[in-house]
């Protein structure tokens, strides 16, 4: 599964830039960090978003997701379809689940441009499935979860960017608040880097803050390459996690 979408990947780099030209702007993500973007993809485009991630959830407990994929498809210029799948590995003391997540479909819209003081802002709403994928990781209900994105510009390589939101696990009515804070900086042309901090606040236990960092490596306008790592910052926190992932766009077949 991993070769096919770095082949695919390689395939993008070195073709996308023949294929599509140069007029779009560069390729814009919702990873590596946990802050959603307010792009909306191009119209008449497909963008896959790949991540690989090994997590240390604590000294017995492992999950490793290869990948986790977001797919999406650029309506018009302030509307896109979204899809989520991912292929898990969950490890602990007693046994080793393997299977596809329920999956995740949902949409973003474009609010705002940014104006001044007030940010681009975007809106995404998300379904996950609660039988769509393997039988030991279904839920007992669908779990809808939404969230706004938005993001300053604060200098010419800097921008500050922010999500507020909420989310449902599909097992009970407990809804868990979530917050992500990131600062990007355009290191060159084609290398940026960002730090995080974010969590995640339910109603009836402790909050669950963590930190990341990471690079992204712009291969072309179309392909994108990324690396991070985070910890956790609260006791009830997974302890750290490590990531690599890889993107690209494409015009869809009219």
């Amino acid at each position: 599964m991993a070769k096919y979408f770095i082949s695919l990947g390689i395939f993008f780099s070195t073709n996308t830039d023949n294929l599509f030209g140069q007029s779009l702007q560069p390729i814009q993500l919702d990873r590596p960090d946990q802050t959603e973007c307010p792009f909306i993809t191009p119209t008449k485009h497909i963008q896959i978003e790949n991540g690989f991630t090994y997590e240390n959830i604590d000294r017995e407990s492992k999950s490793l997701n290869y990948p986790s994929t977001l797919w999406k498809y650029g309506v018009n210029e302030k509307f896109e379809l979204r899809l989520i799948t991912e292929l898990v590995t969950e490890r602990n003391a007693a046994d080793t689940k393997t299977g596809l997540l329920p999956i995740t479909i949902g949409f973003k819209t474009q609010l705002l441009e940014e104006k001044g003081i007030l940010p681009k802002t975007s809106f995404i709403g998300h379904i996950t499935t609660s039988n769509i994928g393997s039988k030991q990781f279904q839920t007992k209900h669908i779990a809808p979860s939404f969230r706004f994105t938005m993001q300053h510009s604060l200098a010419s390589k800097i921008s500050l960017a922010y999500n507020l939101g909420v989310e449902w696990n599909g097992e009970n009515a407990e809804q868990t608040y979530i917050y992500t804070l990131a600062t990007g900086f355009t290191l060159t042309e084609k290398l940026g880097c960002y730090a995080e901090v974010y969590g995640f606040i339910p109603t009836m236990n402790k909050t669950d803050n963590r930190f990341d960092t990471g690079f992204t490596y712009l291969v072309n306008n179309d392909f994108m390459l990324d690396l991070s790592g985070g910890i956790g910052l609260s006791e009830n926190s997974p302890k750290n996690y490590f990531s690599f992932g890889l993107s690209y766009r494409f015009k869809a077949i009219n």
